[in-house]
């Protein structure tokens, strides 16, 4: 059969659209057998930077806590042999057959907590060109809302850009908490608007949002702010409200959480259970030591404190997801921006590292294994196993939450993929 130029170049086109589709979706159809399936995720946030080798990633103890490099405590064993954390975290150690230490996070953000946080809530570098989402905007972007009584995305922690929706829009943005006594001052209605007041304001309101609505109809920033203003009424209503009523719970189990950072780990399991999915939890109590997990100086002296808090407040979130079988459904996030160095100021304090530090994760329906990677003998330099950039962390975290991170999003007209080429951690869900 003759075939004209026409043809030629028909057949030629078709060949090439399926030599770039087909590896696509290859790639896809592999990737799919790797997503997890949690529903709902919770982010201690250690703002500061954690020491990694005073907390997950123990080594040889400092002979004198200022001249020798080292641990600042002694370690001990976990449900998983071979595996040890800090003598502080006695509590995490019964439950580390349910958790990862990633030890092997890097990146390359070192004096800078600002870019840092950044980059750990964002998986990118701070752009000039796109303002980016942060993890919570993009899970609850990808994943359809459990109810409309509760929000997707709450934040009990400093409201800071890396947080932000991000091109995303203000519909996957955070309701933000300052006291988890009483919720969102901006929800709560003051004891003088009585039920009359609030019902002729709605009304008004009403009518005003309305006549706005229709003048700006093709303007999407609008019709954003309207839908999360609409949401925002929504959820001053008794269902979200009552989640706030922690003295319904009792005694023993406010206990265990412990004081306040506990306490908004408790909170953090009300909202899922009554379907928010995201929930970030900052521990930015500094009074603690003083100096909070950025443990400059003096504060180094003071940091066990911290770490019993963590402690308790983990095992008893763990204890009580397992209990009301939502553990594999949560996935549990510990982490900060950066590492410490194993050497110590002038004052017995500890520097910025990013080389090698480590976080944790819990829960989620993920293949656990105490801990991955290895770094050297004084948790500086990652030696062996999956060096994981913050890439692949988001990438674990998303494929865990069921979201494809190679999937792509848009900003405006520009893809934007989800992660930075991560790769999510392969154990993880084997």
């Amino acid at each position: 059969m003759m075939l004209n130029r026409r043809d030629i170049l028909k057949a030629t086109a078709a060949t090439a659209a399926g030599s770039m589709i087909l590896p696509g979706i290859g790639r896809a159809e592999e990737h799919a057998l790797k997503l997890g399936k949690a529903e709902h995720c919770i982010m201690m946030w250690l703002g500061g930077g954690p020491a990694q080798m005073d907390t997950f990633d123990p080594k040889r103890v400092s002979k004198d806590g200022l001249k020798d490099p080292g641990s600042a405590y002694p370690a001990i064993d976990t449900a998983v042999p071979g595996i040890q954390l800090c003598e502080h975290l006695p509590r995490m150690a019964k439950v580390m057959d349910r958790c990862t230490a990633v030890r092997s996070l890097n990146h390359d953000e070192i004096d800078e907590h600002a870019a840092a946080s950044y980059r750990m809530h964002i998986g990118r570098p701070t752009s000039g060109t796109v303002v980016y989402p942060s993890m919570g905007s993009v899970i609850v972007n990808q994943k359809e809302s459990l109810s409309d009584k509760v929000p997707d995305y709450v934040l009990m922690g400093h409201p800071s850009p890396g947080r932000q929706p991000g091109f995303l829009g203000p519909e996957n943005g955070f309701v933000y908490l300052t006291d988890t006594g009483s919720g969102p001052k901006g929800l709560s209605r003051p004891p003088r608007i009585t039920d009359m007041r609030q019902s002729r304001r709605e009304q008004l309101l009403a009518s005003l949002s309305k006549k706005f609505e229709k003048s700006h109809a093709d303007e999407a920033v609008v019709q954003a702010y309207l839908s999360a203003a609409k949401k925002g009424f929504d959820l001053a209503g008794p269902e979200f409200m009552s989640v706030f009523e922690l003295d319904r719970e009792s005694d023993d189990v406010r206990n265990a959480y412990g004081e306040e950072f506990g306490q908004r780990c408790l909170l953090a399991r009300r909202l899922i259970e009554r379907g928010t999915r995201f929930v970030e939890v900052s521990f930015n109590l500094t009074f603690v030591n003083g100096t909070g997990w950025d443990t400059h100086q003096e504060g180094q002296a003071g940091q066990h404190l911290l770490i019993d808090s963590l402690d308790k407040a983990f095992s008893a979130l763990v204890a009580d997801l397992e209990k009301s079988n939502l553990l594999d459904k949560t996935l549990i996030i510990i982490c900060g921006e950066f590492g410490r160095p194993a050497s110590f100021d002038s004052k017995g304090g500890r520097g910025h590292h990013s080389k090698a530090f480590s976080g944790l994760l819990a829960g989620g329906g993920l293949n656990h294994r105490g801990a991955i990677g290895v770094t050297d003998e004084l948790a500086q330099e990652i030696v062996d196993g999956p060096r994981v950039s913050v890439p692949d962390w988001f990438a674990t975290i998303f494929s865990a939450m069921g979201v494809d991170p190679s999937h792509e999003l848009y900003a405006g007209d520009r893809p934007v993929p989800i992660t930075d080429s991560g790769r999510p951690v392969a154990e993880l869900f084997a």
